[in-house]
C-alpha cells in the first residue's frame, strides 16, 4: 500500500494489469447496476474479467451477454433510461454494429459509458489496433476520451461516469484505448480503495421533468410516472433536440475539467488539463498531435530531439469530443509546424478525423502554423522512433522552408 502524496488520507495499492483489466477493475469499483455486452477482440478480457466479478458475487451487477452489439447497446439503452449506471465494451465490427444503437443513446441522453478498444475495420480482416472504429462514430453524439496507458485507462473510467451523469451533460461517452498495446500490456497500475471509489463517483442523480400530468418527477422510465424517451418527432420538434444535445456537448468541456481535476486531488494523478496534455511546447517551433498511447512513444523522441537541441513538442489530444479548439489553438500560438498524427483515415476527405478538426481550429489562430496530416499505424502496423523522428526532420523543413510539398502523408508505408 502507499499514499497519495497530494492527499495523505488517500491509500493506494499497486497491482499489475493490463488495459482491459484495468478498465474492469473500475467498473467493479463504480457500483454499475447494468453490464450488457458481447465479445469482441480486443475488448473481450474487459466483459470476461467483469462477468467473474459477477460470478463470483463480488458486485451486485445484473450482467447480459447478448447476441449481437447491436442489442448489447439496445439493452444498454433500456437500463440506462430506467435510472440504472451502466455500462458496456466494444471494438471494431462490434462498434460499427452498433452504430444505429449510439445515435439512440445520446438522443435518449442516456449516460452509458462504454470501452472501446480500438481497432482496426473490415475489410480485410484485421484485429490490430488502429482508431477507425471510434473514429467512425464522431458524430454520433458522444463524448470521446482517449488514454495513453493502462493507469490513465483505470483513471478515466471513473471519471466518465461523473462526467456522463453530470446534470449539465447527460451524455453517454466512450473510452478509446488502443487495441492490444494498452489492451493486452501487462502494466503497475495504482488502484484507490472501494470506498474512495464510491465517495468519488457517488450515487446517480437523475434530472428532474415536467411530464405530460403535470407532475414534477425523475427523468427515467417508470410505471408510476409513465413518460416517453426519444419518441416522434416531426419537424418542429426535431431540431429543438438536437441543439439541446450540441449544448451539452458545450457543457461537458468544463464538467471534464472540474471531474478531473476533482480526481487529481484524490489520485495525486492529472492529465494536463483533462482536455489536452502538453509535453515541453512552451518553447517549441515544432510539433506533433497525438491521439491514445504513440505519445509515450513521441515523448521519448522529444527527450532525445531536445538533447539535440531541437526545439521539439507534443500536444496529446485526450478529449475528441467534445473538440477543445481553444485549448488547441492556445497550445500551438507559438509553433511554427505542426505535424497532425491520424490513426485511421478519412477516405477521399483530404486527410484524417484529427487533422481535420486540429486544422479548422487553427484557422482562425493568429500564428497560422504550418499543419499537415501523417496517416500512420493503420492495421497495428509498428511506428518506431525512428519514424517519429523523421515526421520531426519533416517539419524542421517545412518550418525552415516556409512552405510543405505534401499536405497529407504516409508513415511506414509501401509505395
Amino acid at each position: 500500500m502507499k499514499k497519495n502524496n497530494l492527499n495523505q488520507e488517500t491509500t493506494q495499492e499497486l497491482m499489475a494489469l493490463n488495459g482491459d483489466e484495468a478498465i474492469a477493475y473500475a467498473v467493479k469499483q463504480c457500483d454499475v447496476d447494468v453490464v450488457a455486452a458481447y465479445p469482441i477482440t480486443p475488448q473481450t478480457i474487459i466483459v470476461e474479467k467483469y462477468s467473474e466479478y459477477v460470478a463470483n458475487g463480488e458486485v451486485q451487477t445484473e450482467y447480459v451477454c447478448t447476441e449481437s452489439e447491436h442489442s448489447a447497446m439496445a439493452a444498454c439503452i433500456a437500463s440506462s433510461a430506467t435510472g440504472a449506471r451502466t455500462f458496456t465494451a466494444s471494438a471494431s465490427a462490434g462498434l460499427a454494429l452498433m452504430h444505429e444503437m449510439l445515435f439512440v443513446a445520446s438522443g435518449c441522453r442516456t449516460p452509458i459509458v462504454m470501452a472501446v478498444a480500438n481497432r482496426a475495420l473490415s475489410a480485410p480482416l484485421n484485429i490490430n489496433g488502429d482508431q477507425s472504429d471510434s473514429m467512425a462514430q464522431r458524430d454520433a453524439g458522444w463524448i470521446h476520451l482517449y488514454v495513453e496507458n493502462a493507469q490513465e485507462a483505470y483513471d478515466t473510467i471513473m471519471q466518465a461516469f461523473r462526467i456522463a451523469e453530470h446534470l449539465d451533460v447527460q451524455l453517454p461517452v466512450i473510452v478509446g484505448l488502443d487495441g492490444f498495446i494498452v489492451s493486452h500490456t501487462l502494466e503497475n497500475v495504482d488502484v484507490l480503495s472501494d470506498e474512495s471509489v464510491k465517495n468519488f463517483v457517488g450515487e446517480r442523480v437523475l434530472p428532474n421533468v415536467l411530464t405530460h400530468e403535470g407532475k414534477t418527477v425523475p427523468f427515467k422510465l417508470d410505471p408510476d410516472n409513465p413518460m416517453t424517451m426519444g419518441p416522434v418527432a416531426m419537424p418542429n420538434y426535431y431540431f429543438e433536440f438536437k441543439r439541446q444535445q450540441e449544448e451539452a456537448m458545450k457543457n461537458a468541456l468544463t464538467v471534464i475539467q472540474q471531474v478531473h481535476d476533482e480526481y487529481a486531488k484524490l489520485s495525486g494523478r492529472s492529465y494536463g488539463n483533462a482536455l489536452i496534455e502538453e509535453y515541453k511546447l512552451d518553447d517549441a517551433e515544432v510539433a506533433t498531435i497525438c491521439v491514445g498511447s504513440a505519445a509515450g512513444t513521441v515523448k521519448d523522441v522529444i527527450d532525445e530531439l531536445r538533447a539535440e537541441g531541437v526545439k521539439a513538442g507534443l500536444l496529446r489530444l485526450r478529449t475528441f469530443r467534445p473538440f477543445p479548439a481553444q485549448e488547441v489553438q492556445k497550445a500551438l500560438e507559438n509553433v511554427k509546424a505542426v505535424a497532425v498524427m491520424d490513426k485511421s483515415m478519412s477516405f477521399g476527405g483530404n486527410g484524417g478525423a484529427v487533422f481535420h478538426e486540429v486544422r479548422h481550429a487553427m484557422y482562425d489562430s493568429k500564428s497560422h502554423p504550418f499543419v499537415v496530416d501523417y496517416i500512420y499505424g493503420l492495421g497495428g502496423r509498428d511506428t518506431s522512433p525512428k519514424d517519429f523522428k523523421k515526421v520531426y526532420s519533416d517539419l524542421h523543413l517545412i518550418a525552415h522552408n516556409k512552405r510543405m510539398d505534401k499536405l497529407v502523408n504516409y508513415v511506414g508505408l509501401r509505395e
